[in-house]
């Protein structure tokens, strides 16, 4: 029973110290999605839809929730942010050539039409997050007239 206690303690001394550690915060600014916002043209239903849902992991700028501040939650914060990033990030879409924008409007159509964005793990504690038919529709109706206009700049190339 001793060794059990002494293992127990030890466990909660480091739960306790890796508390003052964590890794580094997405924390940009609104300002970064600017190029995307004026570029794409949301609608502001659209735009509310994308705040609530898809910034958080999609951009520099994320709403970080009370949990975060509790190591080992963070680093597993972190890395849906960091892998979110590598797949869509709206604040670096100036630099996005006009195929690669397409392509990722492309997936973003598929990704919420299949109701695999935005996550499970993130609608869990973000309500807001789940999208109605409705607001599905919206973002897809959106993002094929954006890639429309793509389409037809990439036909005039």
């Amino acid at each position: 029973m001793k060794l059990i206690k002494k293992i127990l303690i030890a466990l909660l001394i480091v739960f306790i110290i890796a508390q003052f550690f964590g890794p580094e915060k997405n924390e940009g600014d609104y300002a970064s999605i600017d190029a995307f916002i004026t570029e794409t043209k949301p609608s502001p239903e659209v735009k509310a839809i994308l705040k609530e849902t898809c910034f958080d992991c999609h951009s520099d700028v994320t709403r970080y929730p009370w949990y975060d501040k509790i190591t080992p939650v963070n680093y597993w914060l972190a890395d849906h942010i960091d892998h979110g990033k590598g797949h869509f990030n709206v604040s670096k879409w100036d630099e996005y050539n006009l195929k690669k924008k397409d392509h990722k409007l492309d997936e973003l159509i598929e990704m919420v039409e299949e109701k695999e964005m935005p996550l499970n793990s993130y609608t869990w504690t973000h309500t807001e997050a789940n999208l109605t038919d409705a607001q599905i529709k919206a973002v897809i109706d959106w993002a094929k007239g954006v890639r429309a206009t793509y389409a037809e700049e990439l036909s005039n190339q």
